[in-house]
């Protein structure tokens, strides 16, 4: 069992490092970049489809895996580690299924690039505030990723069972 452990450990690992690669390195250079607002946010929108849809599909796994008989098993921590995994796969989700399809309406309904729609243009104020949904969801996935990656990381507690005592 400590090798399915470990591949969960790996698995909710690699996808804290492919977030915050993306979340660091990947959208901002982009936009620093390409020579264009639009492409660079063409390129950071596919990558963030990848990002959320391997999110899904890790927390589905994981998921699945935390229903292996394990010895050993904390009920309470067995239930905050699918409370997380729940948050995770549903962030994900809501990324890419809500999120990422409303971002999708709103570019279908301007006839130019955001970037000379006026501040104050209800497209562009639409886009910029689900911009910080989507901030807010990748966030809240990653945040849940990471207090199960310590989750699963800690060793379960050995139950001690004293010596009977003669007296």
């Amino acid at each position: 069992m400590r090798l399915l452990l470990n591949f969960r450990i790996l698995l909710i690992g690699l996808w804290l490092g492919a977030a915050c690669s993306f979340s660091f390195a990947v959208a901002p250079s982009a936009f620093a970049v390409l020579p264009s607002r639009e492409l660079a946010g063409s390129v950071v929108s596919r990558t963030l489809a990848i990002v959320n849809y391997s999110g899904l599909i890790i927390s589905l796994i994981l998921l699945a895996s935390s229903f292996v008989k394990q010895s050993e098993t904390n009920r309470f921590r067995l239930l905050a580690e699918r409370f997380l995994l729940v948050i995770f796969g549903l962030a994900c989700g809501v990324g890419q299924f809500v999120i990422a399809l409303w971002f999708a309406h709103i570019r279908s309904q301007m006839n130019r690039p955001i970037d000379e729609l006026a501040v104050e243009d209800p497209l562009r104020l639409q886009f910029n505030n689900l911009h910080q949904y989507s901030v807010w969801i990748l966030v809240t996935a990653m945040v849940a990723a990471l207090v199960l990656f310590f989750l699963l990381s800690q060793k379960p507690e050995r139950k001690i069972i004293p010596d009977k005592i003669n007296v």
